[in-house]
């Protein structure tokens, strides 16, 4: 590990001196990417520095052991520094974990109504609102790219675009089964129902990451439309994109211009063709999604959210919160922390045992 550590030090310390050139800035593109570098590497750096000075701090301080003024005063800082060490070891073994690349990309989430009809939809719309007022508290943007609604104002299904550094690290884990345990409004009898929402989230990825042959994509343009059949707007400005070898089709109406829609129907099909590839090439990672994923019964859940007992639990760290009226509120950190520590703790066990 030191090894490793020394070795990313000095490709530090080489970024810095980069950045410290005029000539750099020469080129945007260049200083951009080598800020990035800087910061992604910034935290790990400062782990390891404080864990060179904890052993620097216990040299020193046993050299004066034998003082018969600062002897007394040398063991206390000898074992405040020895003390330090177990925590900021643990803390680099972290640090130094392969980073999943689409850490920092944007995030595209479907939500889409499962078991439960009208209830199952209304629940798609809490969620959705969930999401926003998170992003928003991340100080991320939302932008919705197709959206079914319903009668009553619930959501069949919504596929948004969320951008933000480090949004997709965050949102990864929301991809799975939530289900629902609530009283609906139409119900007279006061009766609990179950009901199911499937969420899932992909990585935004550009053309440029996906080879995408112009020749195997259709392109249908139709008119924007919302709850009813009321129309947004009066121009085909919707567009439809079939990619002719998979079968796949998406859709984006939320933009004013024809253009807009199919840049960013793009961007979507390039995400969700990117999605199918890794799943292909990850066998267990495509099992372990259908497990999350599921078909949106009501057994196979990642998530429970009861009303009743203002009770959220999340089954895959056998989390519990009594505070389900702040989490629909976006208030999602302590969930989301959970599942990343989880996360880092799963993947820190399978490297020490290769």
């Amino acid at each position: 590990m030191l090894d490793k550590l020394k070795a990313i030090e000095q490709h530090y310390q080489e970024v810095e001196a980069r950045l410290a050139e005029p000539s750099t800035y020469n080129d945007p593109a260049l200083a951009a990417k080598l800020n990035k570098e800087q910061r992604d590497l910034e935290p790990l750096m400062e782990t390891y520095r404080a864990y060179r000075k904890a052993f620097q701090d216990m040299e020193e301080a046993q050299a004066l052991f034998s003082d018969s003024d600062l002897g007394e005063m040398a063991r206390e800082e000898y074992a405040e520094a020895k003390a330090a060490v177990p925590a900021l070891e643990e803390k680099l073994k972290f640090l130094l974990l392969p980073k999943d690349p689409n850490d920092d990309k944007n995030v595209i989430v479907e939500i889409r109504a499962g078991v439960g009809g009208e209830e199952a939809a209304l629940f798609a719309h809490s969620l959705f609102r969930m999401y926003s007022m998170y992003a928003e508290s991340c100080r991320w943007s939302v932008e919705v790219d197709s959206v079914s609604s319903t009668e009553l104002g619930g959501i069949k299904e919504i596929c948004f675009t969320v951008n933000g550094e480090g949004a997709y690290s965050r949102l990864k884990f929301e991809s799975g089964v939530h289900r629902v345990q609530r009283v609906p409004e139409t119900e007279s009898g006061g009766r609990i129902h179950t009901s199911t929402v499937t969420v899932a989230v992909l990585p935004e990825m550009e053309e440029v990451d996906v080879q995408i042959d112009p020749a195997d994509v259709e392109m249908q343009v139709f008119r924007s439309s919302g709850a009813g059949g009321q129309h947004i707007n009066k121009t085909s400005s919707a567009v439809r994109l079939i990619h002719k070898p998979t079968g796949m089709v998406v859709e984006c109406q939320q933009e004013r211009s024809q253009f807009q829609n199919r840049e960013k129907a793009m961007r979507l099909l390039a995400s969700r063709l990117y999605e199918e590839e890794r799943e292909k090439v990850e066998g267990a990672y495509a099992a372990d999604r259908k497990s999350q994923v599921g078909s949106g019964m009501r057994n196979e859940r990642i998530r429970t959210y009861n009303f009743p007992q203002g009770r959220l639990t999340d089954h895959r760290v056998n989390l519990t919160l009594y505070k389900l009226d702040a989490v629909m509120n976006g208030d999602l950190n302590e969930v989301i922390d959970a599942l990343v520590t989880a996360d880092q703790a799963e993947r820190l066990e399978k490297e020490s045992g290769r």
